[in-house]
């Protein structure tokens, strides 16, 4: 069981030259706060939590289940999700419809940042997410998310299930154009279904041979658009942050030149936005008694061809940065307070996670990569192979990831039901999961 603390504080919203803004779920504060920007702004809130209260109703459905081809844009759901869609319109674009201040604007939009886009080029679909946070709230599990993942692990070992970590999957064996097992550090084991929940761009090379992927070969997938990756500082501090809230959003006063320079890739932004997260004032768990667990995320570049190289110069660059933009967002001096640290780069995204690119919300979440036209969740190329992530249907997200690995699920209990009888009532030993394809 995981203790959920439901934030009646969103975050803190600092605007870099410019107001502080204590956001939460109640309308009346969130439009006492928002007039701090622009009073006219204020008295559209409502008319913008109302709209995209129906928006999100009716693509709740849509984004519930699988999109197997460009026929299921026709069922009824979809249908009657198109006349909210705006398809061509960005977040910003469609913001201006209520708000006039571009500050505003990015109050309501830094959460494309989800997706690893900017909200100047991500779809105007994804104004839901920041009305899903004032709307429902913001939880936050004790023990941080690692507690979500061990409440799963028990759940699923109570079942039968048998979890192997530190197996590396070497190959999926395909046998007539299906996947029949896997071939394991440990040998080869026979499968029904084989359900990959690595990155998909990254692993799917590694597990199955070009020749074998028609739709999503080597030369497709280098022709696709990824996400920003992320610099992280994981810091144990001596001392805590009075006044801190739970999460800080720090943003440059120049956020559109900030990230076409991620975009772009070829520098580090020196006037960078940071997402600062300081949980210990929801959780004290997370750090001993007198001492602050601080989490820091800068968004940098993929590790396209031609773009910023990653070494220890690098890193030692991105971490000063890091602490300037700490200091500009009222943080203080931190750096002698410091006990433990642990940085991750976008090169360790790739070589120690196995992230494509070191691209962390995975695929772009652009309209020529949404729906059907983003890797399916049964998969397209091999037969009795499923897959689970942000690399799929419906795309990036913690929550959205779980909405992906239940359509897979699904996916999996119905084509198993389907198997012959003398099969499928045969005594079925434990699922294997196999945790991160190629890495335990």
């Amino acid at each position: 069981m995981v203790k959920l603390t439901r934030l009646k504080h969103l975050y803190d919203l600092v605007f870099e030259d410019g107001p502080r803004l204590g956001l939460t779920t109640d309308p009346t504060r969130l439009e006492a706060e928002i007039a701090k920007i622009s009073p006219e702004d204020s008295r559209q809130v409502r008319r913008f939590l109302k709209d995209n209260r129906g928006k999100f109703a009716r693509f709740i459905a849509p984004l519930q289940r699988p999109f197997n081809s460009w026929r299921d844009l026709l069922k009824p759901d979809m249908l009657r999700a198109l006349p909210v869609l705006s398809p061509f319109s960005s977040i910003d674009k469609d913001l201006s419809r209520y708000f006039k201040n571009p500050r505003t604007r990015l109050a309501f939009s830094f959460q494309s940042k989800y997706l690893g886009m900017s909200p100047y080029r991500c779809p105007s679909l994804f104004t839901i997410l920041s009305f899903m946070e004032h709307e429902y709230g913001i939880y936050h599990p004790e023990g941080g998310t690692g507690s979500v993942m061990a409440a799963m692990t028990e759940a699923a070992e109570s079942l039968g299930v048998t979890i192997r970590l530190n197996t590396a999957v070497e190959t999926i064996v395909t046998k007539d154009g299906k996947a029949v097992g896997l071939k394991t550090s440990e040998g080869t084991q026979s499968a029904d279904a084989v359900i990959v929940n690595g990155d998909f761009a990254r692993t799917i090379q590694k597990l199955l041979p070009d020749t074998s992927r028609r739709k999503w070969s080597n030369e497709a997938l280098a022709s696709k658009k990824y996400s920003c990756s992320t610099f992280m500082m994981y810091l144990g501090l001596r001392g805590t942050m009075p006044g801190k809230g739970h999460h800080t959003i720090f943003l440059s006063s120049d956020y559109q030149s900030n990230f076409a320079e991620i975009e772009a890739g070829k520098i580090l932004s020196p006037r960078a936005s940071l997402y600062v997260q300081n949980a210990c004032v929801t959780d004290p768990t997370l750090a001993p008694e007198g001492c602050t667990a601080l989490y820091v995320l800068m968004p940098v570049g993929n590790l396209r061809e031609g773009g910023y190289q990653w070494d220890e110069a690098a890193t030692q660059e991105a971490r000063q940065i890091v602490f300037n933009r700490l200091r500009d967002a009222g943080f203080g001096e931190i750096e002698d307070r410091i006990m433990v640290e642990k940085t991750v780069t976008p090169l360790d995204w790739q070589e120690e996670y196995d992230v494509h690119r070191g691209a962390v919300f995975n695929l772009a979440h652009s309209l020529d990569q949404m729906l059907h036209l983003r890797p399916h969740n049964r998969y397209e190329d091999v037969g009795s192979v499923y897959l689970a992530g942000g690399g799929t249907h419906p795309g990036s997200g913690l929550p959205v990831i779980f909405e992906g690995a239940r359509i897979s699920a699904d996916l999996v209990i119905r084509d198993l039901a389907k198997m012959p009888a003398s099969i499928a009532e045969m005594p079925t030993p434990g699922l294997t999961l196999m945790p991160e394809c190629s890495r335990g």
